[in-house]
């Protein structure tokens, strides 16, 4: 962390000229670290110092705030606290994202960052934490999403929500240990270590934004629910958190440190390293952030059709010393009450993209569905059993049926009854599928991949939101929204809005269906579980 500066026009004119070039050269430039004082503005304090955000609509907002020294020196090693500094440090505005391509990138590898979100600083009200661990699966993603801003989940429950940046990709999730030995043994879980680092700062800083450091949710969608279910195995995030909710994001399986190691080899041949070399390491250190990043396009040791090389936890013995979810639910985890849940039409979101997808007949189905559905079963014997289920369905709906059951889903059911069977005291688990579909492109996507973070977030009407801003999906939001509330709050998501929520178990297998009215249901899609289950479920990345 610099030291602090004196505010004038000429540092204004820098903090710009920094961040500028910070997009343009893959952020080797920190973002800007001090800000002035205005009227709006709110000042907390950490234990490395304190930070300046704003009050808006009721709520004090920190943006930026470091939780983790600049990864840059200590590339695929395990992250560090900050140093401390003195004045005020800005967290006005949002800072980088950890390197990565697409929408949120180019990003910067100093990327350690959260935001904080509280009606009250030190107040010595003892509110209830709320984490949320962003999606995009191990590869993109940031903390700063406009989805999930956590002013209006703030304000409704009386809560402090606090969203993370962590390292993603290569450098968070490659897998050197073999390659370059004892100093990157932990490369494979970078990325997760961030995360207890930041739990860890929750832990030791929450008090003074008015939260409590004993009463910490977290929650998480796609990849972040499969991070946070990662979590809940490593030993060094045991106590950080005390309840967890889950949204189409599971993570049963790691990948195993053969397969990891190598994925690392071929990512080293495609940027012209030999693994073998002595300085393998070294070199992949020295190149630009922005080379490792195109590097992650090879396409994977997997035959999945363009499939990028896949990035994720791995069970190196130390770090994550066991898979996450299998052979059983992790001991260590048993007394967290857990909420899994998943969208009815998940895979929607990313297939139905493609019109072609729309417009399938019986004959090219099995071919087209061969390619998607991951778990490995004749296509044509999927197509005849959804045929046999749901008569009505035309080829497209066998399609985005099949492929969502054959993919995320069953990771959920597979979560779901490791937590059921789990010995001994343990805390129940909820079971949630999203039923309601948007309105919005003649209603085609359904209940998408995503659709829940608006709803749970509330915010549908923020930027990205594809709910649309009628009373249905305002009544979804606030019952989906009450129920995280509730289960932050008193460890259990039933509320007044919604029908009695049994936990889930082997025996009926219940599972609240979020419509207009949510409902309860016993084994919903039980014919479509009990097809799949012919085939073990291997997670995509474990081999």
């Amino acid at each position: 962390m610099p030291a602090p500066i004196t505010p004038s026009v000429d540092t204004q004119r820098r903090r710009l000229l920094q961040a500028t070039a910070a997009g343009i050269a893959l952020g080797t430039l920190a973002p800007p670290a001090f800000a002035t004082t205005d009227a709006a503005s709110t000042v907390a304090a950490t234990r490395a110092g304190r930070v300046r955000g704003l009050r808006e609509q009721g709520v004090h907002a920190f943006k930026g705030i470091r939780y983790g020294a600049d990864t840059t020196g200590a590339r695929f090693q395990p992250p560090r606290a900050p140093r401390a500094w003195s004045g005020v440090a800005d967290a006005t505005a949002y800072a980088a994202s950890a390197p990565q391509r697409g929408g949120a990138g180019p990003g910067s590898e100093d990327c350690l960052f959260l935001n904080v979100w509280t009606p009250a600083l030190a107040d010595g009200g003892k509110r209830p934490v709320l984490v949320y661990i962003h999606g995009g699966g191990y590869d993109t993603g940031s903390g700063s999403d406009p989805l999930y801003d956590g002013t209006r989940l703030c304000r409704r429950g009386d809560v402090v929500v606090v969203t993370v940046n962590h390292r993603l990709n290569a450098f968070g999730y490659l897998h050197l240990g073999r390659i370059g030995g004892a100093e990157v043994a932990a490369s494979g879980n970078a990325g997760q270590l961030d995360l207890v680092l930041a739990l860890q700062w929750v832990r030791d800083n929450i008090a003074g934004f008015g939260g409590d450091p004993g009463n910490v949710t977290v929650f998480g969608q796609s990849g972040g629910g499969a991070k946070i279910a990662t979590l809940m195995a490593m030993p060094a995030a045991r106590g950080l958190f005390h309840r967890a909710w889950t949204m189409s994001g599971q993570q049963v399986t790691a990948a195993g440190p053969r397969a990891a190691t190598q994925r690392a080899q071929l990512f080293l041949h495609t940027l012209g390293i030999d693994p073998a070399a002595p300085d393998a390491v070294a070199r992949l250190r020295a190149l630009p952030a922005a080379e490792i990043l195109e590097a992650t396009t090879v396409r994977d040791l997997s035959r999945v059709e363009d499939t990028r090389l896949y990035f994720g936890p791995v069970m190196d013995g130390e770090v994550l010393p066991r898979h996450p979810f299998w052979p059983d639910a992790p001991p260590q985890s048993a007394a967290i009450p857990m909420v899994i849940g998943n969208t009815r039409d998940e895979t929607r979101a990313f297939l139905g993209n493609d019109p072609r997808n729309f417009e399938l007949g019986w004959e090219a189905l099995p071919a087209r569905l061969e390619t998607q559905q991951f778990v490995d079963i004749r296509a044509d014997l999927v197509v005849a059993e959804y045929r046999r289920l749901y008569p009505h369905y035309t080829p497209s709906e066998v399609f985005f049926a099949a492929t969502t059951a054959g993919r995320s889903w069953r990771g959920a059911v597979e979560e779901l009854e490791a937590r059921a069977r789990q010995a001994g005291p343990a805390a129940p688990t909820w079971a949630y599928q999203l039923d309601w579909g948007s309105p919005l492109d003649g209603g085609k996507l359904r209940a998408f991949h995503t659709l829940d973070i608006p709803l749970v977030f509330d915010n549908i009407r923020q930027p990205g939101s594809r709910t649309g801003d009628g009373a249905d999906a305002q009544a979804l939001a606030d019952r989906m929204s009450d129920a995280l509330l509730a289960l932050a709050r008193h460890g259990d998501p039933n509320h007044a809005g919604l029908p009695r929520w049994e936990p889930y178990s082997m025996a009926r297998r219940q599972t609240l269906l979020f419509d207009v009215p949510p409902a309860l249901a016993d084994d919903p899609r039980g014919a479509e579980r009990r097809f799949w289950r012919q085939a073990p479920f291997v997670q995509r990345g474990t081999m």
